[in-house]
Formats: structure tokens, C-alpha cells, sequence
């Protein structure tokens, strides 16, 4: 749902405002978030390449790709939300700018995104043609990120920045290396390296603009023997300095079917399992009043009654929202949207939903399943459980195999007995880091 990240948006914006209202007597960095989107993927095995496939829910080779759903707009997500990101680039193969394209506009940002930009046969010729095409803004900062690296963390991209203001002019993301380390020719192993010496590069990269253009620029007309397969080695190899700060454990390079959820969704837990899980309840109660319908799960049932409520109502979805709310400590949904705030009469409750999954995602989490219970003694629930199910699947960008919702009547006793209204009751598994 284009909803989902709505809210959570707003707030984001107003703090990018407020920054620049802060800084309106002090010189405030322009930073671009060059994101490298244009490979084919071939490690994957899938027809559509990696950066449009689903992140959070298993795909069907004959799919279509859905635009919010997909590992880029994830980690376009994370930048355009991110309050010192002044502008994005995105590298696109020019067969899947359309692609592109669809996911960019389905960005609810204020973050400037510029025209993208054509690969070229290799990183270091993409990465060439993006620097090249901000030259007459002549940022002070760009971070190059892979854009299938979707859980880089805000903190990482603060970390980078917070480097580059001290005069550092490149410094990368890097993660100690823990196993042994072998050189090896063909089949045989010839020596065995010092790990204490090695780390693991990620991405975002960051550097003064100024100082990698001039690098490029460099390789660009003096191409090395062997392909430069960074920017920091690009940097290095003309002879500047590259500094490294700690990298993240999450901040995981999507490469192969293992990294995103199975075709087998059986297996969805086993893909989940490195993060810790929480637990989270919720209860919710509306009683009837006039009406013709109610919604639950998202979905209008005809009724006698309806709803007696601020939004729309919608019982199951909101006892579901507090317990993703709860399973991340983040109050409930009257904390974040007051029932004394007009803006929410009458609000799609699929908004409020949106809101607790994205704070999950946001912090790297992800959704194990949901359980929800409808107790009331009519209208009758079952008939709809499935509808119910995708609808919610839909919203919360997740398979509905991860999505139980059943019914059940108080055998006529107290307030749902005598139908004067309905309760639900929900509960959420989720594993975050």
C-alpha cells in the first residue's frame, strides 16, 4: 500500500524542515546518495533483477513487481528518509528505467531526486557517468551505496558523515574479518592471510565530492589492468586516503535467493531466524451504532449496525497495529494518533497499520506472523477470513501464509453476546535485530 509509508513520512519531513530551518545561518553540507541500481543480478537465478524483487515476502518468477514492495525502494526509502540527505541519484540499466522510475515515484519524500542516470558496462563506469551528472551542483558529500543493500542502518549513514565533517575526505563501512583467510591458486591453498589486518567493505562510501570526482576522472582516462571493483579503490589506487568505520552485521549485500525470503515459505522462519524474536498483544473494542457495515481486516461486511468510532472503526486492525506496536515498545496507537486529532476521523485504519510496520522495517525488523481473533456473534466472519487475509498481506507488505485470523462468539454473554458491539484480540511475532 502507497499509505503504509504515509505517516511515518510526515514525521520524517518535519524534521528535515526543522533541520533546515536550524541551519539557515550556518553552512549546511549538500549531500547526494548515489545509488548503484543498474546490474542484472545473474548470481539471483531470477528473470527480473534482484533490486525489484520483493524484500519482505517470497516471489513468483511470473509476478509482476510491485513498486513498494521491492529490495530499491527499500533502500531508497532509507535515504530519502534520512534528515542529511539532500539529493539522490539512481543508476539504472537503461532496459529497466522504467522500473526505475515507477519505484521513485512511489517515494513520498521531500528529499530532491534527480534525473536518473544510465550505467555503464561496470561499477566504476556507473558510478563515472552519476558523479559526472551532478557536476554543476557540485555537492560537498556523496555516498555510493549498492541498491540492493536495503538494511543499511540511519546510524551507519550518521557515522559516515559525521567522518566526512572532520576533513576526512573518503571513508568507507567495514566489518572485521572473523574466519580464516586463505590465498589460493586454482584448487590449492597457498597461504593464509592476516585477518587481524583485513575487513569486510560495505557500502555507503562516502567521500568530498571534489576529491572522488577528481579520482574518477583519473580512471576514466587511465584505466587500470585489472577492474576496480570500489570507490574506496578507486580513491587508493591515485593515491588517496581511505579511512573505515565499524559496518553493520545488517547491512547485508543481496546477492542470492538465500537472502530474501524462499519460494518454499515453509522455510520463511529459517530465513528470519538470526534476529531476536518479540512479542507483541493487542485488544481493541467498538461498539455498534447506526450503520449498514462495518470493517474489520480492512474489508466492508454488510451489517445491521456500524461502527461508533473516531476512524473507521476497524476493531481487528487496530488490536493488530497494538501489538506490533508492542513487540517493538512503541506504545499504542493513541500515542501516534491521538483520537483528539481531527485529522484521523473518519482514517483508513490500513494508515495506522502502515505506521507500526514501517517503524519495524525502519529499524531493520521483520514480521514473523500475526494472529487475530474477531469475537462477536455476528455478522458471520468466516465467509470472509480470506479476503480479510490478502488484505492485510497487502498492507503490511508480508505473504499470507504468515496471516491467521479466526472467529469466534462469547455464547451470548456479556456485550458481544448481546451484540452490542465487537472485540478483537491479536498477536505478533517479530524479529529484529
Amino acid at each position: 500500500s502507497n499509505d503504509m509509508h504515509m505517516v511515518y513520512n510526515t514525521m520524517v519531513n518535519d524534521t528535515k524542515a526543522q533541520n533546515r530551518e536550524h541551519n539557515t545561518m550556518a553552512h549546511t553540507p549538500t549531500t547526494v546518495a548515489i545509488i548503484l541500481a543498474g546490474g542484472i543480478g545473474n548470481r539471483m537465478g531470477k528473470p527480473v533483477p534482484k533490486q525489484f524483487l520483493p524484500l519482505y515476502k517470497a516471489h513468483k518468477d511470473n509476478a509482476p513487481i510491485c513498486p513498494v514492495d521491492s529490495v530499491l525502494y527499500h533502500c531508497l526509502k532509507v535515504f530519502s528518509d534520512h534528515p542529511a540527505i539532500t539529493h539522490i541519484v539512481v543508476v539504472s540499466h537503461k532496459d529497466w528505467h522504467t522500473h526505475c522510475t515507477e519505484i521513485i515515484k512511489s517515494l513520498k519524500t521531500e528529499t530532491s531526486i534527480l534525473p536518473l542516470v544510465t550505467g555503464g558496462d561496470c561499477r566504476q563506469e556507473s558510478v563515472y557517468n552519476s558523479l559526472k551528472s551532478i557536476q554543476d551542483l557540485s555537492p560537498d558529500y556523496v555516498l555510493i551505496h549498492d541498491g540492493v543493500r536495503p538494511h543499511v542502518p540511519p546510524t551507519l549513514i550518521d557515522g559516515i558523515i559525521t567522518s566526512l565533517d572532520t576533513g576526512k575526505k573518503g571513508v568507507i563501512p567495514a566489518l572485521p574479518a572473523t574466519d580464516t583467510l586463505k590465498f589460493i591458486q586454482e584448487d590449492t591453498i597457498t597461504s593464509t592471510l592476516d585477518r587481524d589486518h583485513i575487513v569486510h567493505a560495505q557500502t555507503p562510501q562516502g567521500f568530498s565530492y571534489e576529491t572522488i570526482w577528481n579520482a574518477h576522472q583519473h580512471i576514466h582516462q587511465n584505466p587500470p589492468t585489472a577492474p576496480l571493483t570500489d570507490d574506496a579503490s578507486v580513491l587508493s589506487n591515485t593515491g588517496g586516503i581511505v579511512h573505515w568505520i565499524q559496518g553493520d552485521d545488517a547491512n547485508i549485500k543481496i546477492t542470492t535467493p538465500n537472502h530474501l525470503p524462499p519460494n518454499d515459505l515453509n522455510k520463511t522462519m529459517t530465513h528470519i531466524s538470526p534476529h531476536k524474536p518479540r512479542i507483541g498483544q493487542g485488544y481493541d473494542v467498538h461498539k455498534f451504532t447506526d450503520g449498514n457495515h462495518v470493517t474489520l481486516c480492512g474489508i466492508k461486511i454488510p451489517h445491521t449496525k456500524g461502527f461508533l468510532a473516531h476512524s473507521d472503526g476497524d476493531v481487528a486492525m487496530h488490536a493488530l497495529t497494538d501489538a506490533l506496536y508492542g513487540a517493538i515498545a512503541q506504545g499504542d496507537i493513541g500515542q501516534h494518533f491521538p483520537p483528539s486529532d481531527n485529522q484521523w476521523k473518519d482514517a483508513d485504519s490500513a494508515i495506522f497499520l502502515g505506521h507500526a510496520v514501517a517503524l519495524i522495517r525502519e529499524q531493520g525488523g521483520e514480521i514473523g506472523n500475526i494472529d487475530v481473533t474477531i469475537i462477536c456473534e455476528r455478522p458471520k466472519i468466516a465467509p470472509h477470513t480470506e479476503t480479510m487475509r490478502q488484505r492485510l498481506a497487502d498492507i503490511m507488505g508480508i505473504n499470507i501464509s504468515q496471516i491467521s485470523i479466526k472467529a469466534t462468539t462469547s455464547e451470548k454473554l456479556g456485550f458481544t453476546g448481546r451484540e452490542e458491539g465487537i472485540a478483537s484480540l491479536a498477536t505478533a511475532l517479530v524479529f529484529m535485530p
